[in-house]
């Protein structure tokens, strides 16, 4: 009887643990694309003010790592939309880590002084962290987990706050 009734247990085990991971999986909306895993290249960069932001100090959360520059037509296009999500999700489930791509100061406060007020980017003034990331154009959103893995990666401007955007980010980061 013992041998049975272990034999059931470990296929229900099994049967459950599978079950477990399809409760988790996530229907990924148009557009976006699963990543493999691997770690996250160091990034490491200051906003306009001079404010260093390092990736490391957001492990623990999910970051959206978001490349863009002024001069890209679906990166003006996109931001509104990027600003509502911010604005939408709490800080301590989902962090936003932007990165403008080899603009000035200047030219990136004057833009989001206009069209997205609230979100703070930080500046690739060499181009070295977006390199380093190698986003195959603009924008590019990368969705890295809370141990540093890329997870998800959005190509070309995508609109945030629609439904089936806005609740993959709600379910990734585990926001209700």
């Amino acid at each position: 009887m013992k041998k049975p009734t272990r034999t059931l247990l470990f296929f229900m085990l099994v049967w459950l643990a599978g079950a477990g991971n399809l409760a988790f999986a996530v229907e990924l909306p148009k557009g976006l694309i699963k990543l493999d895993g691997r770690p996250a290249p160091a990034l490491r960069l200051s906003n306009s003010d001079g404010v260093v932001r390092d990736l490391k100090d957001f492990h623990g959360q999910w970051v959206l790592v978001h490349f863009w520059a002024s001069w890209c037509g679906p990166c003006r296009k996109e931001m509104p939309s990027i600003q509502a999500l911010f604005k939408q999700l709490p800080a301590d489930k989902i962090a936003f880590f932007l990165v403008n791509t080899a603009e000035s100061d200047d030219t990136v406060f004057e833009f989001l002084t206009i069209v997205a007020p609230d979100l703070d980017s930080t500046l690739d003034l060499e181009g070295v962290a977006t390199e380093r990331w190698q986003p195959r154009g603009l924008p590019s959103s990368f969705f890295v987990d809370p141990q540093g893995r890329l997870q998800y990666l959005a190509l070309g401007g995508r609109p945030w706050m629609r439904a089936d955007y806005l609740g993959f980010v709600k379910q990734i980061s585990g926001v209700k």
